[in-house]
């Protein structure tokens, strides 16, 4: 029997993982999609692939098993959302794209409610733990292994040994060199390339990558 699930924010992203949905189901029937959950668009609202279900109030007082998959690339805002969950009946599966690359599928650890875009590549000895955003061909290598709520954009690699925290933004074809530390609350800019370990809560940009204060830029 399948399951039903939603996706949680009705913007670009969220149509992104609806068709992502469609595409698991293409090769092995797993889900039926209801539609989405969101807080700004009016419930019965038709967008592509689905309507609007209806807000956090809504979807606390649904009565049946439901699975959620959080849209959402702010890990603040995600974060946020989860906390606001209330229902027993709301699950949060792994929602991994089948093009994903595994070298050794047994040995990867998997929290709950992350998201494998297409083209990811795993090695040996991973570990996610939950609602990562990996947005497409990211590249683990071995023993690389991520905390909670992390962003990492379309071409982002973490090199062999690789530890990263929790509420992380890494921006498009960012990379992290071997037995590296990236800690908490921490930004790498778009293309660059981290060669130390970084301090919480600081934006990270250039090659290598330098340490600058969030808010002064």
């Amino acid at each position: 029997m399948l399951r039903d699930i939603a996706v949680y924010g009705a913007g670009g992203y969220g149509r992104e993982i609806a068709c992502l949905i469609k595409k698991i189901n293409d090769r092995e029937a797993r889900w039926n999609f209801i539609g989405y959950f969101d807080d700004r668009v009016e419930a019965g609202t038709s967008i592509s692939y689905g309507q609007i279900r209806g807000n956090m109030e809504v979807l606390n007082a649904w009565e049946t098993e439901l699975d959620v998959v959080f849209a959402i690339s702010n890990a603040e805002v995600l974060q946020v959302l989860y906390r606001k969950v209330a229902n027993p009946l709301v699950a949060f599966p792994n929602i991994i794209d089948p093009d994903t690359v595994f070298l050794d599928r047994d040995s990867l650890e998997m929290g709950q409610g992350n998201i494998v875009g297409a083209f990811c590549c795993f090695s040996c000895n991973n570990s996610l733990g939950n609602f990562n955003i990996l947005n497409g061909s990211i590249s683990f290598g071995h023993d690389a292994r991520i905390g909670d709520f992390n962003i990492l954009n379309p071409e982002t690699r973490l090199s062999g040994g690789v530890v990263v925290g929790n509420a992380n933004f890494f921006g498009l074809r960012s990379a992290v060199l071997q037995y590296i530390n990236v800690g908490d609350n921490t930004r790498v800019g778009a293309g660059s390339i981290v060669m130390r370990n970084t301090k919480d809560g600081f934006l990270y940009m250039g090659v290598p990558a330098k340490k600058y204060d969030v808010y002064s830029r």
